[in-house]
């Protein structure tokens, strides 16, 4: 069979259409390639699954290709990808979820860890389990003299209890809060964590839930809160309920989007701000001294690196990307790590992404403070954010030249992801902006801030309309 294997193996993850790009031929085959790979013949593979119709045979096909080179799986079955991590985390073994994320119905993939919850990308270990893979396909998997075995583990009240002691929300004031699980895997884990299902006790927090039926066909919306469109149930849902505050949970739970009580959406930028404060916090009142770190991503609000550097920790500012940014918590092991896409890392969770626990942070926030939560999130917004951008463009070196030199004589550069160009306009008031190709489309990403929101507009519509010339 012809399989694009270019196109399936993206950057951080495998991912496309379900029988067409990703066969259980094709999952077999990634599976013997990734036990290869990190050797794990003769020990044990964390395997988990999100509610797509695809994801339980595609776990099974995993499961006989990870057999066949000598390991043995242990089986979550349904699970969020933050609760696969944990897994992975807790137990110290190398993982595997099936999931794709945000993406439509007709998708799924495959999210890979090392042991102890560490990130794989292309440049750590993708490309070489994609080449084995297609010697596999082509070849055959080959069994090795000692195949592997199955077992099953639910997790689910482990996780639960970790993240509740990572953020005690058990003496919060009395809050209602609407979340919309998108009929993703936030339908099994809210109730879990924040409710009582895993048999922990009660919390003063009523649950208006939205969508928490598993439905891998998203029959109400897609499970992408990262789109507009996809938050307006939620925003009406809190109006009407009179609710404190509305979260909304992408297709694997690992993605949190806040709305406040006027249905307002808070910016993750503004979320990373609020929770980088409260884990710096945390950990100098724990007794750690010296030196603490926080990562933020380049296109994340100027007012995350503020709040860090006021509390007196330091910020170090990355690249966006997933494995990236995992891989970099450990290196600095900072403490915590924000992008404004809404993935949020804790070094207490091994380096992790955890939507969930973001989630926590916020409502220990408001929680604890007497305010609404529309009046704390305005101070961790203080700026004139664009949101990113897409734009589809045939050309993207060209149209990267034509922006630096339409920008020349009036902005800062630097080219550590993409363009970023920072400049003063003639209140003086600040501005920057940054351009970013997609690793996989033909697309640049158009993100823009400034002090003043009338400088925002017009250097946004600059930007864009040298990009869509």
């Amino acid at each position: 069979m012809t399989v694009n294997w270019d196109a399936i193996v993206k950057t951080y993850d495998v991912r496309g259409l379900v029988d067409i790009d990703l066969t259980e031929e094709v999952v077999a085959a990634l599976a013997a390639g990734f036990i290869d790979e990190l050797e794990l013949a003769g020990k044990e593979v964390i395997v988990g699954y999100d509610m797509r119709d695809s994801s339980p045979r595609f776990a099974e096909a995993f499961t006989r290709g990870a057999n066949a080179r000598g390991a043995n799986v242990i089986s979550l079955g349904l699970c969020s990808t933050d609760e696969s991590y944990f897994a992975s985390g807790q137990l110290n073994l190398a993982a595997a979820m099936f999931t794709a994320s945000h993406n439509p119905a007709s998708y799924n993939g495959i999210k890979f860890s090392r042991a102890g919850a560490r990130g794989i990308s292309l440049d750590t270990g993708l490309a070489a389990i994609r080449d084995r893979a297609k010697e596999f396909l082509a070849n055959g998997i080959p069994e090795v003299s000692g195949p592997g075995t199955k077992a099953s583990k639910d997790v689910l009240v482990d996780y639960a209890s970790y993240l509740r002691k990572l953020v005690d929300l058990s003496n919060v004031k009395p809050m209602k809060v609407v979340v919309d699980a998108a009929n993703g895997m936030g339908g099994l884990t809210v109730p879990a964590v924040l409710g009582t299902s895993a048999g922990l006790s009660a919390l003063p927090i009523e649950i208006v839930d939205m969508y928490f039926e598993l439905d891998g066909t998203f029959p109400n919306h897609e499970a992408n809160p990262l789109e507009p469109k996809n938050l307006v149930d939620l925003q009406k849902a809190v109006v009407e309920h009179k609710a404190d505050l509305g979260l909304a949970f992408d297709g694997d739970a690992d993605r949190c989007f806040v709305i406040d009580e006027n249905g307002n959406p808070v910016t993750p930028s503004a979320v990373a701000a609020m929770v980088a404060r409260r884990e710096i916090a945390r950990v100098r009142a724990g007794g750690e001294t010296g030196d603490i770190t926080v990562l933020y991503n380049l296109i994340t609000s100027k007012v995350v690196a503020e709040v860090i550097e006021a509390d007196g920790a330091i910020g170090e500012r990355t690249k966006v990307g997933h494995s990236l940014i995992k891989d970099r918590m450990a290196e600095t092991n900072a403490i915590f790590g924000g992008e404004h896409s809404a993935h949020y890392y804790f070094r207490d969770f091994w380096g992790a992404d955890n939507g969930m626990l973001a989630a926590m942070h916020v409502l220990a926030e408001f929680g604890s403070q007497p305010e609404s939560l529309s009046a704390i999130a305005k101070q961790y917004n203080p700026y004139f954010l664009s949101g990113e951008i897409n734009s589809t463009v045939s050309d993207v070196p060209k149209a990267k030249a034509l922006i630096e030199e339409a920008f020349a004589d009036r902005a800062a550069f630097d080219h550590f992801d993409g363009i970023t160009a920072k400049g003063v306009a003639e209140d003086g008031s600040w501005w920057w902006f940054n351009v970013r190709a997609s690793n996989t489309e033909p697309l640049l990403r158009l993100n823009v801030e400034a002090k003043n929101e009338a400088v925002m507009a017009a250097i946004r519509d600059e930007v864009l309309a040298i990009i869509l010339s």
